[in-house]
């Protein structure tokens, strides 16, 4: 009788561990799920070499800049000549559908064109 009342309670737990191999496209800890890209409403799309990509929103009302990166958003103020963008660390230059922006020493994104003018 007690090896019966052990491969009860062992057979719900088999089944579900067998169910869980076939949702692997499901997995958030998966390797092969692809990465899912994060587009903001409102917001033009920028994609740079190195295949960098952000996205801005402009602020008409406010002659400033909602810089967007998959990890953060930053406000950027505009600066008194008209392409410019900046917090005194980012700086964002666009003219027309090209771009340019610098974060600090280490982050540069270059040679950016919106994605709707690549379309």
């Amino acid at each position: 009788m007690r090896l019966f009342d052990r491969s009860v309670c062992c057979i719900p737990l088999l089944m579900l561990l067998a169910g869980c191999s076939s949702v692997d496209k499901y997995n958030p800890f998966s390797e092969t799920r692809p990465a899912e890209t994060y587009r903001p409403s409102n917001a033009t799309e920028y994609l740079c070499d190195g295949n960098k990509r952000f996205f801005v929103r402009m602020l008409e009302k406010e002659d400033a800049a909602w810089l967007i990166y998959p990890d953060r958003e930053v406000r950027l103020e505009k600066s008194p000549d008209s392409t410019r963008y900046t917090n005194s660390v980012a700086v964002l230059e666009i003219s027309g559908t090209e771009a340019t922006l610098n974060d600090g020493p280490n982050i540069a994104y270059t040679a950016c064109k919106s994605v709707a003018a690549n379309k």
